[in-house]
């Protein structure tokens, strides 16, 4: 039997229906069944193109990205998983499209979605407009599919946005469950998300938000760790809380890095910016002040440099357990030596790891494909076997 077979026989236990024309706007949303049924099918279209399977299910559509922010790994990845299934790739760069000239958000969602069967938005850059931004797109398109204007409504993946990082923290935790050796084995690990410091300032607070608010639904031990006036919104803390309780796990917080890292089995340090100052952030943008922005940077570089003592350097990591937790992080890294003078990781400590950094980056793909496969497949079980069983070569060899 198939590694793919006996995944598809598991998914059949999952109760998913409701995943069916659905949108992905964060992983709280989602039941522990969905959550499972999407690491189950991002390892089934693993396995099968590891075996030279097509995956396609689509023979035409579009998968339109629409990235507000820079991105590599999520802007390939997103390629790659709509290609593995069949859909072309089209990019909507703002400023070669209307919406410089006054074109509304209804207006471009419309334009954009003739033929299109996904619809993937990064939007993480202010507080309050990411989610915002992807809620007005998403039902700019139910009017229109009401209205006759498509065919059929895409579904949206959350790329990333203001609150949470779904794909990042489903590639991270479908990465932490291979690498203990199945879920099973996660209850009472230790995972330490920790600030770090970065000679960069403004950086999301959805990374850290999506680790605790996804990682304490699994019986682990997650720990939020940053320097007083770090804190990141008070709402995502409440659903850690929460899931650890119904999980058997547990969610702590603390100001030191140290306490952090004593035991843990896991690491993630990674450099966030205040809540409080994201927010007025985005007031200054929306009042067009530049030379407050100016004025609010400087002052959060200054904080940051404050706090250069919170780093994974060796003998942080030596405090985890055996001296050897697995380190993690969403990329690029502010690697200390070598993209920057001083940062969030040793050089040494990200060389050690590089491997299993580039491993854990390698599921993103997976996990989106698997996203659109259970939004847009009505019986995904079917649809896995019937992959199986054409066993259709994706090229000759």
């Amino acid at each position: 039997m198939s590694k793919t077979t006996k995944l598809a026989q598991h998914l059949e236990t999952l109760k998913i229906n409701n995943m069916y024309k659905n949108d992905f706007y964060w992983t709280w949303d989602k039941t522990d069944d969905e959550i499972d049924a999407i690491f189950t099918v991002a390892d089934a279209l693993r396995d099968l193109r590891e075996r030279n399977i097509s995956t396609k299910v689509f023979d035409s559509g579009l998968g339109i990205s629409i990235f507000r922010d820079n991105s590599t790994r999520t802007r390939f990845s997103f390629a790659s998983a709509c290609n593995l299934l069949g859909l072309n790739v089209q990019d909507l760069d703002e400023k070669k499209s209307q919406i410089a000239h006054g074109e509304t958000v209804r207006e471009t969602a419309n334009m954009v979605s003739f033929m299109a069967d996904v619809i993937g938005i990064r939007d993480d850059m202010f507080i309050e407009e990411g989610h915002k931004y992807q809620k007005t797109f998403m039902d700019a398109l139910d009017e229109g599919y009401g209205d006759g204007i498509l065919e059929q409504r895409p579904t949206l993946v959350n790329l990333q946005c203001d609150v949470d990082h779904p794909t990042q923290a489903m590639a991270d935790m479908l990465h932490v469950i291979h690498y203990f050796g199945g879920v099973e084995n996660l209850k009472g690990k230790k995972i330490a998300m920790t600030w770090a410091y970065s000679p960069s300032y403004g950086k999301p607070l959805s990374v850290p938000q999506g680790i605790i608010g996804l990682f304490s639904r699994f019986g682990m031990d997650v720990v939020l760790a940053h320097p007083e006036g770090y804190e990141i919104m008070p709402e995502v803390e409440k659903i850690a809380e929460e899931n650890a309780k119904k999980s058997g796990g547990s969610f702590k917080k603390t100001n030191s890095m140290k306490e952090a890292f004593e035991n843990a089995d896991i690491v993630y340090p990674k450099s966030w910016a205040p809540f409080k100052a994201m927010e007025e952030r985005t007031q200054l943008y929306r009042e067009g002040d530049k030379a407050g922005i100016d004025a609010l940077e400087q002052r959060l570089l200054a904080q940051n440099a404050e706090h250069k003592d919170w780093a994974c350097t060796e003998e942080m990591m030596k405090l985890t357990r055996d001296g050897k937790a697995l380190y993690m992080h969403c990329l690029p890294a502010d690697i200390t030596g070598l993209s920057c003078k001083e940062g969030e990781v040793d050089n040494s400590v990200f060389d050690r790891y590089i491997v299993p950094l580039y491993k854990e980056a390698s599921y993103k793909p997976y996990i989106i494909a698997a996203m659109i496969f259970l939004a847009k497949v009505k019986n995904p079980v079917d649809a896995l076997m019937d992959l199986e069983r054409k066993g259709d070569k994706r090229k000759a060899f």
